[in-house]
């Protein structure tokens, strides 16, 4: 009796599908690198090479977290890359209008606010699909983005290209050149911002009640709303947080350009909702973890990195492959999760 029910207690819980879903990105990208590394060599056996990957999707990783939390909840958001174009374009005409960089923070994080507060009011308290208010924003953002850009315009600010061109070199993962000369691997400040909101946002949706009621709501909202949770606040909640979220990447995209157009982040949504889905996050909610979503990034950057490496330089073979590792996604968690379905029938 003793032994039966010590072996009870020790009997570990199933993985739950976040963790499962979370665990398998990670595997895949993984041992995406490591075949790169055997078969394509070249900059994928420097630790620059992840960092140059880093250093280029930095802003997707942030809008990445902002999808990630809507996502969980059930919801969508297609209006953060129009957000980050019309953060950029706004920024770089302040700064270069001889504004603080202080104050140009403030500007990013208000236009993020402003379209949280208005689409996240229009989804969650007067019940309008999140797909058509989020379109709406998107078009929104461009027009206004396209009306302030009548030409490409570059950072003139000192302090900010000052800031700009400041990196974290860390000279025990850089490489020896061919000269001699040691090359430390640099990192800009934007992916310590980017990985900062990772970790927030992570803290956020493992510790904090509102995080678990984000969970509760996506899962099922009538048995939310029978546990007392406010779910019309929660969702309110996610839409502000994915667009406050736009708004810093807006900042950190400018950080790495330098430039304002009409084009930036184009497409960027797209990217974000592939990378949120390839880490785990189920479009139906309820499920979802921004650890996943991070890996999410970096696979498909990997993917995409490798397909240049490989002589596919035409952009179409970038997006093919995005399709691709996609639908490849959407496949595997349907096995899977349709698998744990059943066995949990029996």
């Amino acid at each position: 009796m003793m032994n039966s029910s010590g072996n009870a207690g020790r009997r570990r819980e199933p993985m739950s599908n976040t963790i499962l879903l979370m665990t398998i990105t990670i595997c895949i990208f993984f041992a995406m690198y490591i075949l790169a590394m055997i078969f394509l060599k070249g900059g994928f056996l420097r630790f620059q090479q992840i960092f140059d990957l880093l250093n280029d999707n930095a802003a997707l990783i942030i809008i990445s977290c902002g999808l990630t939390i809507v996502m969980i909840g059930g919801g969508i958001d297609i209006s953060v890359g129009g957000v980050i174009g019309l953060v950029v374009m706004s920024c770089v005409l302040y700064l270069n209008g001889g504004g603080s960089i202080f104050l140009a923070v403030l500007l990013a994080l208000g236009i993020g606010a402003a379209f949280g507060v208005v689409q996240g009011f229009l989804v969650s308290y007067l019940e309008i699909q999140p797909f058509i208010v989020s379109l709406a924003g998107m078009f929104f953002a461009r027009g206004v983005t396209t009306m302030l850009s009548v030409n490409p315009q570059k950072v003139t600010h000192e302090g900010f290209k000052a800031l700009m061109s400041s990196k974290i070199e860390i000279p025990l993962l850089g490489y020896t050149a061919k000269n001699g000369n040691l090359i430390p691997a640099r990192i800009e400040i934007g992916v310590v911002i980017a990985l900062i909101c990772v970790i927030l946002v992570f803290l956020m949706l493992r510790f904090s009640q509102p995080g678990r009621n984000l969970y509760a709501v996506g899962g099922n909202r009538q048995s939310a709303l029978m546990l007392g949770i406010n779910v019309k606040r929660t969702i309110f909640l996610s839409h502000l947080c994915s667009s406050i979220l736009a708004g810093i990447a807006g900042f950190v995209f400018m950080m790495h350009t330098g430039a304002g157009n009409a084009t930036n982040a184009a497409g960027a949504e797209m990217n974000a909702i592939a990378s949120s889905i390839i880490g785990g996050t189920l479009l139906t909610g309820g499920v979802g973890n921004v650890i996943g979503t991070f890996f999410g990034t970096m696979t498909l950057s990997t993917i995409k990195k490798i397909v240049v490496t490989s002589g596919l330089k035409d952009p179409w073979w970038q997006s093919i492959t995005t399709g691709a590792m996609l639908c490849l996604f959407i496949l595997l968690q349907s096995v899977v999760l349709g698998r744990r379905k059943k066995r949990a029938g029996k």
